[in-house]
């Protein structure tokens, strides 16, 4: 009798610790989904051309780093850059996939990247979020087209043209 109560004890006290560490992944995982929406809305936003819910979106600080050499743009910079392709209701259309998550020790930064298809064809961007006032705001956003490796010469002799 002594051992079936000991048994019982032990898988409950086990089940205790799993159902508060499946507690803790299911928060992780909320926070997942919504980090993911609030990429997929911002792309969403341009696509739309909604000027206010993409920009929304960024924090005080962000930057927009473009695929072109001089495109570094801060916040104020890109929303001057964006605004006459918003009011014409055409910006662009990038469709994210494979998106992978990381995050700072602290729970405050998440960084990630994606896979972008663009009318560009393959890119991918690379982003940061950061937790401002109990709200996730993306600070810092880096579009790359995607060269393979055996067509960088060709690619580097068009760039010299």
């Amino acid at each position: 009798m002594k051992n079936i109560l000991f048994v019982f004890i032990l898988i409950s006290v086990g089940l205790t610790g799993w159902s508060q560490n499946s507690n803790k992944d299911f928060n992780s995982l909320d926070q997942l989904i919504s980090l993911d929406q609030m990429i997929d809305n911002w792309h969403i936003a341009a696509a739309q051309a909604k000027f206010e819910a993409y920009f929304s979106a960024t924090s005080v600080n962000f930057v927009f780093l473009g695929t072109a050499p001089g495109e570094r743009w801060t916040k104020p910079e890109f929303m001057a850059f964006c605004k006459p392709y918003f009011d014409k209701g055409k910006a662009w259309d990038f469709r994210p996939s494979n998106r992978n998550w990381q995050f700072a020790a602290d729970g405050k930064v998440a960084y990630f990247d994606e896979d972008l298809q663009t009318w560009m064809e393959g890119c991918r961007g690379s982003g940061i979020c950061v937790l401002e006032n109990g709200q996730w705001k993306i600070a810092y956003y880096n579009l790359t087209v995607l060269i393979e490796n055996d067509k960088i010469k060709k690619f580097i002799k068009l760039r010299k043209h």
